[in-house]
């Protein structure tokens, strides 16, 4: 594989599967993480931290940009014994959480990403996507369709 050629798709594809990771509940990731059997060698570069970040917002999308208020993030870094690097940013306070995206995002980066990808993100995908589908229909069962009728001239 040419790295340099493919270094935009590999990005992208590190962005998809840290973002999933990040707004994965922590229970799941952990059941997963646990069902992969994996103990990889690895020391803290970054022990798991919480801290916040300042979340802006625009008014319909389109104004100002303004300060919506603070939320709790965890993150962590490590470093695999082959040398291989993995950040963990999560939403929450979970150092669980964190600690273990950063070893997922460290794995997915070896050769063992196949199985870390079948194993995890797949599964963590489809229950993201069963969540988005069960708020959609509870959006969809409470619009109001307007219909206007024609009047007849008089």
């Amino acid at each position: 594989m040419d790295v340099e050629t493919n270094f935009p798709v590999m990005i992208e594809a590190r962005r998809a599967w840290l973002s999933l990771l990040a707004k994965s509940p922590a229970a799941s990731v952990e059941r997963l993480w646990n069902g992969l059997n994996i103990a990889p060698d690895h020391t803290l570069l970054r022990n798991p931290e919480i801290g916040a970040v300042m979340v802006r917002g625009r008014a319909g999308a389109v104004g100002a940009a303004f300060n919506l208020g603070e939320m709790s993030v965890t993150r962590a870094s490590v470093k695999l014994g082959c040398g291989t690097v993995g950040h963990g940013y999560v939403q929450g306070r979970s150092k669980t959480h964190a600690l273990q995206a950063g070893l997922i995002d460290a794995l997915m980066q070896t050769d063992l990403a196949q199985d870390v990808e079948a194993a995890i993100l797949i599964p963590l995908g489809q229950e993201m996507d069963a969540k988005k589908k069960i708020r959609a229909s509870k959006a969809a069962a409470t619009k109001v369709e307007f219909l206007t009728m024609v009047r007849g001239e008089d």
